[in-house]
């Protein structure tokens, strides 16, 4: 109970989380403050492509973005909708309605949070590296891809799940020269971002280009469709109405949901701790924060939510060391609903999508598939299914799949690592030495490499004593001890004696469980060292030579 006790004493927040505050609190304000100008164009924009409303996007922002940075685990990530959340919400509005996304973020948050409790935080570590940029890029085309029906002035309901074949049908319908009008607002927000890129990097360039985008639009009286109406204010929290079909029907987009949120928050959280040092990342905790955060999310009526890489990063590059940065950007965001709600409704929808086409276009980093292509044909493969599967299908099928291509590849190369190699006896050479064989087995002896390494030793012929050395095994599983054992049992059937050599303790006790040691003909044929080993099988032979 005490145990228990402690686990969730660690999930909670403590004093520790605000320790350096008082010389850090500047800095966090002005971070906190650069973030939330950051935050407000993507917030609207993701609220906007994922079908839910600007207004969902900003609710999702406050407050997930506040009870994420109390209830996290990293000290300066920031929480809120997503590029990557967009991908998945957006199929499940055009399924089952905007009523269904409270829904599934507040289910999805439970399974994130119970992950959370079951300590599954260090899970994220075992996905390689391929796998996350594939599913980056990935998603970076689709944000893209659900961007052209804003950009060029086309309703985009009623198109096709898939982001390629709805784009293209978009693009077959376009009303030309109509279009060109919101594709010279997206052109627009396209240009300002990157000149401020490279000249004023500091400057929050989407903020910058939506204004100015925004104020030329409204002089020049655009018939752009814009925003609309926000609300002055944030609802009141409210239970989804829901009954057993709905959440039947919801389970699976949950788990997606869940799944994702929780890698992405973690992988976020993991970048913040490579960019400066800003304290080390409870992983658990963080799982345990994201999935309270997107419960409350959802009874204000907003989306799932997890940590935002590219915020987070803004965040630490902008000087945060403390949680009250992502606070006060929560803060912010809330100002701005209060005071600016008119203001904010009037931005061009084709505004945000400029914006969330650059965002796109830097998720597709060309640097990072060079490097991953670069690191060999087994890494471009998973890279490439991985990307293909996420565009094509599902981004949380994307990663099974891309985990099982880099599994098989990983264990391809362990098992040709692993190896049965036959040497010749050490020392001076002996009468009968040829009736001896001395295998040492190099590598793991597991279930993709013990049926070839076994074959290689049964098949020696004319041998009356077999040594198998085993101290250079550096892994044994099941398959691979259940096969030892068929070996040894096999080699004692057909009259040849076996002996062991070097089993390491750590291997030994499944040795005995699954009958190798067993199997020898006298516990005495089991040997710490080769010497003796190798001293009692010579004289074996010459005593099977005497006795013939």
């Amino acid at each position: 109970m005490a145990a228990i006790v402690a686990g969730l004493r660690a999930l909670l927040p403590t004093r520790e989380d605000y320790r350096g505050l008082r010389t850090s609190w500047r800095a966090d304000l002005v971070a906190g403050l650069t973030v939330g100008i950051v935050a407000l164009p993507l917030a609207l924009a993701f609220g906007v492509s994922s079908g839910v409303g600007a207004e969902a996007g900003l609710i999702t922002a406050i407050v997930a973005g506040l009870v994420a940075a109390v209830f996290g685990g990293s000290n300066v990530q920031v929480s809120g909708p997503t590029g990557a959340m967009v991908v998945v919400l957006a199929p499940i509005v055009a399924v089952h309605g905007v009523g269904a996304v409270a829904i599934v973020s507040i289910f999805a948050g439970l399974i994130v949070l119970a992950a959370g409790l079951l300590r599954l935080g260090r899970a994220v570590s075992y996905i390689p590296w391929p796998v996350i940029e594939g599913f980056t890029a990935g998603i970076g085309i689709i944000i893209f891809l659900q961007q052209v029906p804003a950009a060029l002035g086309v309703d985009g309901a009623g198109r096709s799940s898939n982001a390629v074949l709805a784009a293209g049908e978009v693009i077959r319908d376009a009303a030309w020269p109509d279009a060109l009008l919101p594709l010279a607002a997206v052109a627009g927000v396209a240009l300002i971002m990157t000149l401020l890129g490279r000249i004023a990097p500091a400057v929050p360039a989407s903020f910058v280009a939506i204004l100015v985008v925004s104020v030329c639009a409204a002089l020049a009286g655009s018939p752009l469709p814009t925003i609309g109406a926000l609300p002055h204010t944030l609802p009141a929290p409210t239970v989804p109405a829901f009954d057993p079909a709905t959440l039947s029907a919801l389970a699976g987009p949950a788990v997606a949901v869940a799944a994702l949120a929780a890698i992405e928050s973690l992988l976020s959280a993991r970048v913040a701790a490579t960019i400066a040092d800003t304290g080390q990342v409870n992983a658990d905790r963080e799982l345990f924060g994201q999935g309270l955060a997107s419960i409350a999310s959802g009874f204000f009526g907003g989306m799932p939510a997890t940590g935002a890489i590219a915020r987070t990063a803004v965040n630490v590059r902008s000087g945060a060391r403390t949680r009250l940065s992502a606070v006060v950007h929560a803060l912010a965001l809330l100002l701005v609903v209060l005071v600016a709600a008119e203001i904010v409704g009037a931005i061009p929808l084709a505004a945000l999508a400029g914006v969330l086409m650059m965002t796109a276009l830097r998720m597709v980093s060309p640097a990072t598939i060079g490097r991953v292509l670069r690191a060999g044909r087994s890494s471009a493969a998973v890279f490439a299914i991985t990307l293909f599967v996420t565009v094509a299908f599902d981004l949380v099928i994307a990663v099974g799949i891309g985990l099982a291509v880099a599994a098989f590849f990983a264990l391809r190369t362990l098992s040709r690592a692993s190896d049965a190699e036959r040497e010749a006896l050490p020392g001076p050479a002996s009468p009968g030495d040829e009736r001896i064989a001395l295998f040492t087995l190099h590598g793991s002896l597991f279930f993709g490499a013990a049926d070839r390494l076994i074959d290689r030793i049964a098949e020696t012929p004319g041998v009356e004593v077999v040594i198998l050395r085993l101290s250079d095994v550096q892994l044994i599983d099941a398959t691979g001890a259940n096969a030892l054992a068929e070996l040894v049992t096999g080699l004692e059937r057909r009259g040849a004696t076996v002996l062991i050599k070097g089993v390491r303790p750590e291997h030994r006790r499944l040795l005995e469980r699954l009958g190798v040691i067993g199997a020898l003909r006298h516990p005495a044929h089991l040997f710490a060292e080769l010497d003796p080993a190798l001293a009692h099988a010579r004289d074996h032979v010459r005593r099977a030579a005497a006795a013939e």
